[in-house]
């Protein structure tokens, strides 16, 4: 039993088990199990919620939560009715959230309060008000916006939600990812981890990502696979869970397995008998030394892929009939085009490291409300600039080399240095700031800030982490403040970040403050 191929929307994929096998568990969200049939009724009650409070097709609706059944079933309601989810992590600063929701207008914001105090803090600070509404439950609710006007024509159907990335401009940008994308993703991530009903995936990273919304909730649902939700990681808990027998299929950021793998090594346990079968990481780049010690403890491959928001998933993966001794990212997926071009858009010969452009059926509309913005990765024949750099061996295998932006990658969520230098400039005192990745022994990368101080300004680093803390998520904030006398420019001003790389490698080299932030 699979799928059909030509649905119109990601809700169909939740419409067909229902309607094929609507006894089968879909979620398991703590103590309550809910079948596809139950979860479909659900979908329904939450769409005529919804429609009562005006949402219609091309509006956008921020819910701002965690993981939780509620969740789901509003994302797929929301897509019944042709409206735009923005999924929103409750972990987000008042800042960045009230910078979402002033770019997207959405026509309502709902907080999943029950299950994440973020969401609670941030509904109770805008006046949201609790709401008991049919198919979801208990959430805060904030009235209808009348002013909020809805996309429409070809723009308004093709697009399935908006996910919202920080841009290198320092501002977030809206990346409009679209059904068709979502919905070829989900067949061919279900047919590439031979996903099947009884199969159940452990679900922690959130439906905010790319990573959470595709990969687990989309392609695990099209299989006719369940999800165990988790709306915050805990290795201990992802042990038990496969210990336990619940869970068949492990999956999240390298970060996570790091912190797995130290877990069991630190508590001396091992990993007993279980069902599961498939373990994948993805969101960042995969280091040998931590896939050949999962791959030891678990006792199976640690199978690896590359992808991004702006293509609704990933583009390479490794194949489960022949997993891969190195790091490779894997083979390009099913109705994907990669080119590897060198800067003038010239094909580079095989092996040769290259700018990696993408075409298929999921690269996105474009970013929402930003045409120079999507003209500069979009061109006009549909092929996506990924921002990445890579080689492709002689057996199609794919290898990302680097960034060619400036981008840092902290438990594998993105974290653009303008946007955090934007908010450490905003301090009083502070001349600017140069933001760099750091490269950290569990193959994560830490955020290092240098910052120059105006002349007789007093660096008060406690001071700014305070202000940091207030305006940015807990990832983006700096794990180091190194305060300089001055920060290195070229002659023409800009910032010469190769030379604040190697000094931040340099845990001698400047004084440092270390901040408490956690990354998520």
């Amino acid at each position: 039993m699979t799928v059909p191929d030509k649905l119109a929307r990601i809700s169909g994929i939740p419409c067909f088990w229902a309607s094929r096998a609507p006894d089968l568990v879909a979620i398991v969200d703590g103590e309550q199990r809910t079948t596809f049939g139950e979860l479909w009724a659900r979908i329904q009650k939450a769409r005529a919620f919804f429609e009562s409070r005006g949402a219609m097709p091309g509006d956008r609706v921020v819910i701002v939560g965690e993981n939780c059944t509620a969740l789901i079933v509003m994302l797929f309601s929301l897509s019944e009715i042709g409206a735009w989810p923005v999924v929103v992590n409750a972990r987000l600063s008042e800042r960045e959230l009230s910078a979402i929701c002033a770019h997207c207008e959405p026509r309502l914001v709902l907080f999943t309060h029950d299950v994440s105090p973020d969401a609670l803090r941030h509904g109770e600070r805008l006046g949201a008000r609790i709401t008991v509404a049919d198919g979801i439950g208990a959430v805060l609710c904030s009235d209808a916006d009348s002013n909020a006007r809805p996309e429409s024509g070809t723009t308004a159907r093709e697009v399935a939600i908006l996910i919202y990335t920080s841009g290198t401009t320092g501002q977030p940008k809206g990346v409009m990812v679209t059904h068709r994308g979502l919905l070829h993703f989900a067949r061919v991530s279900a047919i590439s981890r031979d996903l099947k009903p009884g199969d159940c995936a452990y679900a922690v990273l959130p439906m905010s990502h790319i990573f959470g919304i595709g990969t687990l909730l989309l392609a695990t649902l099209y299989g006719g696979a369940s999800l165990h939700l988790c709306a915050r990681f805990d290795p201990g808990d992802v042990i038990e869970a496969i210990e336990s027998g619940a869970i068949s299929i492990l999956q999240g950021v390298p970060t996570m397995f790091t912190r797995v793998v130290s877990y069991l090594r630190e508590s001396g346990r091992t990993v007993g008998a279980s069902k599961l079968r498939y373990l994948y990481t993805g969101g960042s780049l995969l280091d040998l030394t931590l896939k050949r010690e999962v791959e030891a403890r678990f006792g199976q491959p640690l199978h690896h892929g590359y992808g991004m928001t702006e293509y609704a998933g990933s583009l390479a993966v490794t194949r489960i009939e022949r997993p891969r001794q190195d790091c490779s990212a894997g083979e390009i997926v099913e109705g994907a085009e990669l080119r590897v071009l060198d800067e003038n858009r010239n094909l580079v010969p095989r092996g040769t490291p290259g700018e990696l452009w993408v075409r298929g059926p999921g690269v996105m509309r474009g970013y929402y409300r930003a045409p120079h913005a999507t003209a500069e990765v979009l061109d006009p024949d549909g092929w996506l600039d990924t921002g990445d750099i890579g080689t492709i061996d002689a057996d199609g295998a794919l290898f990302i080399v680097g960034r060619s932006k400036d981008l840092i990658i902290r438990s594998g969520f993105n974290v653009y240095p303008v946007e955090v230098e934007t908010v450490i400039n905003s301090f009083d005192g502070v001349r600017q700031s140069a933001v760099v990745g750091r490269r950290t022994e569990d193959s994560n990368e830490e955020v290092i800030a240098f910052v120059e101080f105006e002349a007789g300004a007093t660096a008060d680093v406690d001071a700014l982490n305070r202000h940091l803390a207030a305006r940015l998520s807990p990832y983006k904030r700096p794990s180091r403040i190194i305060v300089i006398p001055e920060i290195p420019t070229t002659a023409s001003g800009k910032l010469m970040r190769h030379i604040l790389r190697a000094m931040a490698q340099d845990d001698h080299a400047v004084p440092s403050h270390r901040s408490s932030a956690t990354p998520r």
